[in-house]
């Protein structure tokens, strides 16, 4: 048996507020309490701006021999990556497929032999990312820290390719579905516009070449479903 204990959360709704967004916001508001509020229980003590650290849990169902649904596990996130180069940065990886999943009810854990964050063609990956809180001003990255904090990258999630020419800039072939649990986050395009994500806010990316950045001094909270794709010219 396990308990889970509901923390309110503060949140200021500035829409017409009716009973169905009401109750979204509620929802909202609550998981950002017991996702979001001070995430970094395993990253860096840098990244400041939370509480006493709450554990990412995990549970995963599945089938017993009789075919009835049953929890067939709850535990800590099985992986959590965090990054020396970039204090406060973390992933939880949740899940991943491979290829059509056969639904039997009885799969193993994919994540302890998961060799590659990003999917390939068919596959599916499931993570919570947590983006440190904005630089201190007047900071300015230089070409050494980051060529080394995109070494680091490179060893700890395979697949993600960012450009030495441009900071952060990155492409994956993939449909990203992206959902802030917690805090803001800016996403930047190829055209150079900026789009102002808060809480509860979404972005579909279709392969897209992007950049994240935190403008607050608070970490912000990420859910991430990456489907793997092929590229097509056109």
């Amino acid at each position: 048996m396990y308990e889970q204990t509901k923390n309110g959360a503060a949140y200021e709704c500035k829409h017409k507020t009716t009973p169905e967004n009401s109750g979204r916001r509620r929802a909202l508001a609550a998981l950002g309490a017991l996702a979001g509020t001070s995430l970094a229980a395993r990253a860096p003590a840098e990244a400041a701006g939370c509480n006493a650290p709450l554990e990412m849990r995990r549970v995963l169902t599945g089938r017993d021999p009789s075919g009835k649904s049953v929890v067939a596990s709850v535990s800590p996130a099985p992986s959590i990556i965090n990054f020396s180069t970039m204090p406060g940065l973390a992933f939880w990886e949740m899940y991943a497929t491979h290829g059509t999943p056969s639904l039997t009810g009885r799969e193993e854990d994919p994540i302890p032999s998961l060799t590659r964050m990003v999917p390939q063609a068919g596959e599916t990956r499931f993570f919570l990312i947590q983006f440190p809180p904005r630089p201190p001003e007047g900071w300015q990255p230089t070409a050494e820290w980051y060529e080394a904090a995109v070494k680091e990258w490179d060893e700890k999630t395979p697949g993600f390719v960012f450009e030495k020419g441009d900071y952060w800039m990155h492409t994956t072939d993939t449909v990203d579905y992206d959902v802030v649990l917690r805090g803001e986050i800016i996403l930047e395009l190829d055209d150079g516009k900026t789009v102002h994500l808060r809480q509860g806010d979404c972005v579909v990316q279709n392969g897209t070449r992007h950049r994240w950045f935190n403008p607050l001094d608070e970490p912000c909270l990420m859910a991430v479903v990456m489907v793997g794709g092929l590229r097509k010219p056109g």
